[in-house]
Protein backbone atom coordinates (compact mmCIF):
# COMPACT_ATOMS: atom_id res chain seq x y z
CA UNK A 1 0.00 0.00 0.00
CA UNK A 2 1.61 2.96 -0.97
CA UNK A 3 1.53 6.70 0.87
CA UNK A 4 -1.12 8.16 -1.52
CA UNK A 5 -3.37 5.37 -0.86
CA UNK A 6 -3.35 4.65 3.36
CA UNK A 7 -4.76 7.96 4.23
CA UNK A 8 -4.08 6.79 8.30
CA UNK A 9 -0.44 6.36 7.74
CA UNK A 10 1.82 9.83 9.01
CA UNK A 11 5.61 10.45 8.63
CA UNK A 12 6.72 12.70 10.63
CA UNK A 13 10.15 15.02 10.30
CA UNK A 14 11.94 16.72 12.80
CA UNK A 15 14.82 19.41 12.19
CA UNK A 16 17.66 19.82 14.37
CA UNK A 17 19.58 22.82 12.78
CA UNK A 18 22.68 23.12 14.42
CA UNK A 19 26.08 22.00 12.94
CA UNK A 20 30.00 22.29 14.61
CA UNK A 21 30.83 23.91 10.95
CA UNK A 22 29.19 24.77 7.67
CA UNK A 23 30.67 22.67 4.70
CA UNK A 24 31.37 24.76 1.28
CA UNK A 25 28.74 22.62 -0.43
CA UNK A 26 25.77 22.85 2.01
CA UNK A 27 23.25 24.98 1.53
CA UNK A 28 21.07 23.03 3.77
CA UNK A 29 19.14 25.18 6.94
CA UNK A 30 22.49 24.43 9.21
CA UNK A 31 23.54 27.10 11.35
CA UNK A 32 27.00 27.11 14.09
CA UNK A 33 25.83 28.41 17.27
CA UNK A 34 28.46 28.83 20.66
CA UNK A 35 25.96 27.66 22.96
CA UNK A 36 22.53 25.37 22.46
CA UNK A 37 20.05 25.40 25.68
CA UNK A 38 19.31 21.74 25.50
CA UNK A 39 16.46 22.31 27.76
CA UNK A 40 14.94 25.10 25.82
CA UNK A 41 15.24 23.17 22.54
CA UNK A 42 14.09 20.21 23.97
CA UNK A 43 10.77 21.58 25.01
CA UNK A 44 10.38 24.05 22.10
CA UNK A 45 10.05 20.83 20.09
CA UNK A 46 7.88 18.92 22.03
CA UNK A 47 6.04 22.18 21.75
CA UNK A 48 5.76 22.31 17.92
CA UNK A 49 5.17 18.04 17.68
CA UNK A 50 2.09 18.83 20.01
CA UNK A 51 0.24 21.56 17.64
CA UNK A 52 1.46 19.07 14.68
CA UNK A 53 -0.33 16.36 16.21
CA UNK A 54 -3.50 18.54 17.28
CA UNK A 55 -4.12 18.87 13.28
CA UNK A 56 -3.40 15.56 12.34
CA UNK A 57 -5.33 13.52 14.78
CA UNK A 58 -6.46 9.47 14.25
CA UNK A 59 -2.96 8.96 12.20
CA UNK A 60 -0.36 6.28 12.85
CA UNK A 61 3.17 7.28 11.96
CA UNK A 62 4.56 4.71 9.80
CA UNK A 63 7.93 6.47 10.02
CA UNK A 64 10.21 9.60 11.77
CA UNK A 65 13.20 11.08 10.54
CA UNK A 66 15.55 13.30 12.26
CA UNK A 67 17.54 15.53 10.02
CA UNK A 68 19.66 18.62 10.16
CA UNK A 69 21.70 20.13 10.66
CA UNK A 70 23.16 17.26 12.56
CA UNK A 71 21.07 15.73 14.50
CA UNK A 72 23.48 13.08 16.23
CA UNK A 73 24.71 16.22 18.23
CA UNK A 74 21.23 15.86 19.81
CA UNK A 75 21.46 14.58 23.07
CA UNK A 76 19.86 11.08 23.34
CA UNK A 77 17.37 12.47 26.28
CA UNK A 78 15.63 14.95 23.49
CA UNK A 79 15.40 12.50 21.02
CA UNK A 80 13.70 9.90 23.68
CA UNK A 81 11.41 12.75 24.40
CA UNK A 82 10.49 13.42 20.92
CA UNK A 83 9.84 10.16 20.13
CA UNK A 84 7.93 8.97 23.37
CA UNK A 85 5.65 12.51 22.85
CA UNK A 86 5.25 11.15 19.11
CA UNK A 87 4.01 7.80 20.13
CA UNK A 88 1.80 9.01 23.27
CA UNK A 89 0.33 11.48 20.29
CA UNK A 90 -0.06 9.24 17.44
CA UNK A 91 1.00 5.42 17.84
CA UNK A 92 3.62 3.64 15.73
CA UNK A 93 3.04 1.33 13.15
CA UNK A 94 4.42 -2.27 13.48
CA UNK A 95 7.96 -2.14 12.19
CA UNK A 96 8.29 1.98 12.30
CA UNK A 97 11.36 3.14 10.56
CA UNK A 98 13.17 5.59 13.01
CA UNK A 99 16.17 7.42 11.10
CA UNK A 100 18.72 9.56 12.55
CA UNK A 101 21.44 11.45 10.29
CA UNK A 102 24.73 11.26 11.76
CA UNK A 103 27.90 12.82 11.36
CA UNK A 104 30.82 10.45 11.42
CA UNK A 105 33.02 11.78 14.42
CA UNK A 106 34.18 9.48 17.23
CA UNK A 107 32.36 12.06 19.37
CA UNK A 108 29.41 11.17 17.87
CA UNK A 109 29.58 7.53 17.27
CA UNK A 110 30.07 7.44 21.15
CA UNK A 111 26.51 8.48 21.51
CA UNK A 112 25.17 5.37 19.15
CA UNK A 113 24.24 3.29 21.84
CA UNK A 114 22.37 5.93 23.57
CA UNK A 115 20.27 6.93 20.61
CA UNK A 116 19.54 3.42 19.52
CA UNK A 117 18.55 2.65 23.16
CA UNK A 118 16.35 5.43 22.64
CA UNK A 119 14.90 4.20 19.67
CA UNK A 120 16.80 5.21 16.71
CA UNK A 121 16.87 2.17 14.82
CA UNK A 122 17.92 3.36 11.34
CA UNK A 123 21.24 5.94 11.00
CA UNK A 124 22.29 7.92 7.26
CA UNK A 125 26.16 8.36 7.96
CA UNK A 126 27.58 12.01 6.50
CA UNK A 127 30.23 9.57 5.45
CA UNK A 128 30.75 11.72 2.20
CA UNK A 129 34.25 10.31 0.78
CA UNK A 130 36.31 7.76 1.06
CA UNK A 131 39.60 10.10 -0.11
CA UNK A 132 41.39 12.06 3.04
CA UNK A 133 42.13 14.77 0.32
CA UNK A 134 38.63 14.71 -0.67
CA UNK A 135 37.01 14.82 2.47
CA UNK A 136 39.56 17.97 3.49
CA UNK A 137 38.24 19.79 0.10
CA UNK A 138 34.36 19.25 1.24
CA UNK A 139 35.32 20.91 4.28
CA UNK A 140 34.59 17.72 6.62
CA UNK A 141 35.95 17.49 9.86
CA UNK A 142 36.35 13.61 9.79
CA UNK A 143 39.29 11.33 7.59
CA UNK A 144 38.37 8.10 6.24
CA UNK A 145 39.62 5.80 9.15
CA UNK A 146 37.20 7.43 11.90
CA UNK A 147 34.53 7.68 9.21
CA UNK A 148 34.77 4.38 8.79
CA UNK A 149 35.43 3.48 12.75
CA UNK A 150 31.85 5.11 13.20
CA UNK A 151 29.90 3.05 9.89
CA UNK A 152 31.39 0.00 11.69
CA UNK A 153 30.10 1.56 15.33
CA UNK A 154 26.74 2.13 13.60
CA UNK A 155 26.79 -1.47 12.25
CA UNK A 156 26.85 -2.69 15.90
CA UNK A 157 24.05 -0.35 17.36
CA UNK A 158 21.46 0.01 14.32
CA UNK A 159 19.42 -2.45 12.54
CA UNK A 160 19.70 -0.58 9.38
CA UNK A 161 22.78 1.35 7.85
CA UNK A 162 23.28 3.60 5.28
CA UNK A 163 26.13 6.28 4.22
CA UNK A 164 26.15 9.00 2.04
CA UNK A 165 28.74 10.09 -1.00
CA UNK A 166 29.45 12.61 -3.17
CA UNK A 167 30.92 12.18 -6.34
CA UNK A 168 32.12 13.87 -9.80
CA UNK A 169 34.22 16.05 -7.41
CA UNK A 170 36.79 18.40 -9.56
CA UNK A 171 39.71 16.68 -10.35
CA UNK A 172 38.20 13.29 -10.08
CA UNK A 173 38.44 10.78 -12.58
CA UNK A 174 36.14 7.85 -12.99
CA UNK A 175 38.88 5.30 -12.23
CA UNK A 176 38.80 7.03 -9.01
CA UNK A 177 35.07 7.20 -8.27
CA UNK A 178 34.88 3.80 -9.72
CA UNK A 179 37.66 2.38 -7.24
CA UNK A 180 36.27 4.46 -4.22
CA UNK A 181 32.21 3.56 -4.70
CA UNK A 182 33.53 -0.54 -5.29
CA UNK A 183 35.52 -0.32 -1.79
CA UNK A 184 31.85 1.50 -0.54
CA UNK A 185 29.87 -1.40 -2.00
CA UNK A 186 31.77 -4.08 -0.16
CA UNK A 187 31.25 -2.81 3.55
CA UNK A 188 27.76 -4.99 2.71
CA UNK A 189 24.99 -2.09 4.05
CA UNK A 190 22.05 -2.15 2.32
CA UNK A 191 21.47 1.56 1.39
CA UNK A 192 23.49 4.17 -0.17
CA UNK A 193 22.67 7.83 -1.10
CA UNK A 194 24.77 9.25 -4.03
CA UNK A 195 25.28 12.63 -4.59
CA UNK A 196 27.21 14.34 -7.71
CA UNK A 197 28.68 17.59 -6.27
CA UNK A 198 26.26 20.51 -7.18
CA UNK A 199 27.35 24.16 -6.73
CA UNK A 200 24.66 25.85 -5.18
CA UNK A 201 23.97 29.74 -4.79
CA UNK A 202 24.85 31.29 -1.36
CA UNK A 203 27.41 28.13 -0.70
CA UNK A 204 31.54 28.78 -0.47
CA UNK A 205 31.79 26.60 -3.12
CA UNK A 206 29.20 29.05 -5.53
CA UNK A 207 31.69 32.07 -4.44
CA UNK A 208 35.16 30.16 -5.73
CA UNK A 209 33.04 28.56 -8.67
CA UNK A 210 31.80 31.84 -9.46
CA UNK A 211 35.69 33.95 -8.95
CA UNK A 212 36.66 30.98 -11.21
CA UNK A 213 38.82 29.13 -8.59
CA UNK A 214 36.44 25.92 -8.80
CA UNK A 215 35.31 23.95 -12.02
CA UNK A 216 32.56 21.64 -11.68
CA UNK A 217 32.11 18.83 -13.76
CA UNK A 218 30.41 19.84 -17.26
CA UNK A 219 27.07 17.68 -18.04
CA UNK A 220 28.88 15.17 -20.45
CA UNK A 221 31.63 14.18 -17.33
CA UNK A 222 28.77 14.40 -15.06
CA UNK A 223 26.54 12.11 -17.37
CA UNK A 224 29.46 9.47 -17.69
CA UNK A 225 30.25 9.35 -14.08
CA UNK A 226 26.33 8.98 -13.60
CA UNK A 227 26.10 5.87 -15.59
CA UNK A 228 28.60 4.17 -13.97
CA UNK A 229 27.36 4.46 -11.38
CA UNK A 230 24.10 3.01 -12.46
CA UNK A 231 25.83 -0.16 -13.68
CA UNK A 232 27.78 -0.99 -10.58
CA UNK A 233 25.52 -0.42 -7.84
CA UNK A 234 22.99 -2.69 -9.73
CA UNK A 235 25.30 -5.12 -10.18
CA UNK A 236 26.09 -5.20 -6.80
CA UNK A 237 22.60 -5.87 -6.10
CA UNK A 238 21.61 -2.23 -4.74
CA UNK A 239 20.00 -0.73 -8.04
CA UNK A 240 18.91 2.87 -7.88
CA UNK A 241 15.38 2.93 -6.71
CA UNK A 242 15.48 7.12 -6.66
CA UNK A 243 17.74 9.33 -8.78
CA UNK A 244 20.59 9.33 -5.82
CA UNK A 245 19.39 6.54 -3.39
CA UNK A 246 20.32 2.74 -3.91
CA UNK A 247 19.33 -0.03 -1.90
CA UNK A 248 18.69 -3.44 -1.90
CA UNK A 249 15.24 -4.64 -1.89
CA UNK A 250 13.09 -3.81 1.11
CA UNK A 251 16.12 -1.65 2.33
CA UNK A 252 14.57 2.06 0.95
CA UNK A 253 14.07 4.71 3.07
CA UNK A 254 10.35 4.38 4.19
CA UNK A 255 10.62 7.82 5.16
CA UNK A 256 11.65 9.67 2.21
CA UNK A 257 9.01 7.25 -0.11
CA UNK A 258 6.67 9.12 1.92
CA UNK A 259 7.75 11.92 0.30
CA UNK A 260 8.35 11.21 -3.75
CA UNK A 261 5.08 8.91 -3.23
CA UNK A 262 3.28 12.34 -1.92
CA UNK A 263 1.92 11.11 1.25
CA UNK A 264 1.67 13.09 4.52
CA UNK A 265 4.07 13.75 6.53
CA UNK A 266 4.40 16.46 9.77
CA UNK A 267 7.70 18.53 9.72
CA UNK A 268 8.93 20.12 12.90
CA UNK A 269 11.80 22.34 14.24
CA UNK A 270 13.28 25.55 12.32
CA UNK A 271 12.93 25.39 8.25
CA UNK A 272 10.67 21.99 8.22
CA UNK A 273 8.36 21.48 5.73
CA UNK A 274 5.11 19.47 5.88
CA UNK A 275 1.90 18.17 3.94
CA UNK A 276 -1.23 17.50 5.31
CA UNK A 277 -4.83 18.29 4.18
CA UNK A 278 -4.34 19.84 1.31
CA UNK A 279 -1.95 22.26 3.15
CA UNK A 280 1.81 23.03 2.91
CA UNK A 281 3.46 24.21 6.12
CA UNK A 282 6.58 25.85 6.25
CA UNK A 283 8.36 26.68 10.00
CA UNK A 284 10.38 29.70 10.61
CA UNK A 285 13.85 29.13 9.14
CA UNK A 286 16.40 30.87 11.37
CA UNK A 287 16.35 28.81 14.56
CA UNK A 288 16.01 31.83 17.06
CA UNK A 289 12.76 32.89 15.13
CA UNK A 290 11.82 29.60 15.42
CA UNK A 291 12.09 29.83 19.30
CA UNK A 292 10.46 33.08 19.38
CA UNK A 293 7.29 32.08 17.39
CA UNK A 294 7.24 29.07 19.82
CA UNK A 295 6.81 31.56 22.62
CA UNK A 296 4.57 33.64 21.03
CA UNK A 297 2.30 31.38 19.12
CA UNK A 298 2.73 27.94 20.47
CA UNK A 299 4.49 26.68 17.71
CA UNK A 300 6.77 27.20 15.13
CA UNK A 301 4.55 27.91 11.76
CA UNK A 302 5.99 30.71 9.51
CA UNK A 303 3.68 29.52 7.00
CA UNK A 304 0.20 27.49 5.93
CA UNK A 305 -0.62 27.45 2.00
CA UNK A 306 -3.58 26.16 0.82
CA UNK A 307 -2.44 24.25 -2.45
CA UNK A 308 -4.99 24.05 -5.49
CA UNK A 309 -5.27 20.42 -7.28
CA UNK A 310 -3.11 21.76 -10.13
CA UNK A 311 -0.44 22.52 -7.11
CA UNK A 312 -0.82 18.94 -6.06
CA UNK A 313 -0.80 17.07 -9.22
CA UNK A 314 2.19 19.13 -10.15
CA UNK A 315 4.24 18.42 -6.60
CA UNK A 316 2.89 14.75 -6.81
CA UNK A 317 4.51 14.45 -10.46
CA UNK A 318 7.63 16.20 -9.47
CA UNK A 319 8.37 13.86 -6.33
CA UNK A 320 7.20 10.61 -8.29
CA UNK A 321 9.47 11.17 -11.58
CA UNK A 322 12.60 10.92 -9.24
CA UNK A 323 11.16 7.46 -8.48
CA UNK A 324 12.00 3.72 -10.89
CA UNK A 325 8.68 3.02 -9.57
CA UNK A 326 7.33 6.32 -11.95
CA UNK A 327 4.15 7.80 -10.71
CA UNK A 328 0.59 6.63 -10.94
CA UNK A 329 -1.68 8.69 -13.14
CA UNK A 330 -4.62 7.23 -11.98
CA UNK A 331 -4.10 7.48 -8.28
CA UNK A 332 -2.92 10.98 -8.57
CA UNK A 333 -5.94 11.81 -10.47
CA UNK A 334 -8.14 10.33 -7.88
CA UNK A 335 -6.17 12.52 -5.02
CA UNK A 336 -6.57 15.97 -7.15
CA UNK A 337 -10.24 15.81 -8.66
CA UNK A 338 -8.17 16.00 -11.91
CA UNK A 339 -8.38 14.39 -15.26
CA UNK A 340 -5.21 12.95 -16.18
CA UNK A 341 -5.38 15.25 -19.02
CA UNK A 342 -5.41 18.23 -16.94
CA UNK A 343 -2.10 17.78 -15.51
CA UNK A 344 -0.03 15.46 -18.02
CA UNK A 345 0.72 15.67 -21.50
CA UNK A 346 -0.55 13.00 -23.43
CA UNK A 347 1.23 13.80 -26.53
CA UNK A 348 4.03 14.71 -24.89
CA UNK A 349 3.81 11.13 -23.49
CA UNK A 350 3.93 9.78 -26.69
CA UNK A 351 6.77 11.64 -27.82
CA UNK A 352 9.19 10.87 -25.37
CA UNK A 353 8.46 6.94 -25.33
CA UNK A 354 9.31 6.82 -28.92
CA UNK A 355 12.55 8.29 -27.94
CA UNK A 356 12.74 5.70 -25.39
CA UNK A 357 13.02 7.95 -22.36
CA UNK A 358 9.83 7.01 -20.43
CA UNK A 359 7.37 4.16 -20.91
CA UNK A 360 3.96 4.39 -19.67
CA UNK A 361 1.98 1.66 -19.00
CA UNK A 362 -0.42 1.47 -16.07
CA UNK A 363 2.44 3.76 -14.68
CA UNK A 364 4.84 6.43 -15.61
CA UNK A 365 8.06 5.72 -15.56
CA UNK A 366 11.54 7.25 -15.91
CA UNK A 367 13.96 5.16 -17.85
CA UNK A 368 16.80 8.11 -17.60
CA UNK A 369 16.26 10.20 -14.29
CA UNK A 370 19.13 12.55 -15.15
CA UNK A 371 17.01 13.73 -17.38
CA UNK A 372 14.30 14.59 -15.61
CA UNK A 373 14.07 18.48 -15.91
CA UNK A 374 13.30 18.33 -19.48
CA UNK A 375 11.07 15.14 -19.23
CA UNK A 376 9.10 17.17 -16.50
CA UNK A 377 8.58 20.13 -18.30
CA UNK A 378 6.93 18.32 -21.59
CA UNK A 379 5.19 16.08 -19.18
CA UNK A 380 3.08 18.69 -17.10
CA UNK A 381 0.11 20.80 -19.17
CA UNK A 382 -0.52 22.27 -16.05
Amino acid sequence: MTALEDKASLALYVHWPFCVSKCPYCDFNSHVRDGVDQALWRDALLADLAYEAAQLPGRTLTSIFFGGGTPSLMPPETVAAILGAAERHWGFAPGIEITLEANPSSVEAARFADLAAAGVNRVSLGLQSLDDKALRFLGRAHDVAEGLGALETAGRHFGRVSFDLIYALPGQSEGAWEAELARALSFGTGHLSLYQLTIEPGTRFATLAAKGDLTPKDADEAAGFYELTQDMTAAAGLPAYEISNHARPGEESRHNLTYWRYGTYAGIGPGAHGRRGGLATQRHRKPENWLAAIGRNGHGIQEEMALTPADRAMEAMLMGLRLREGVDLARISKMTALEISEFVSINAVERLEQQGLVASQSRLKVKKPILLDGILAELVSI
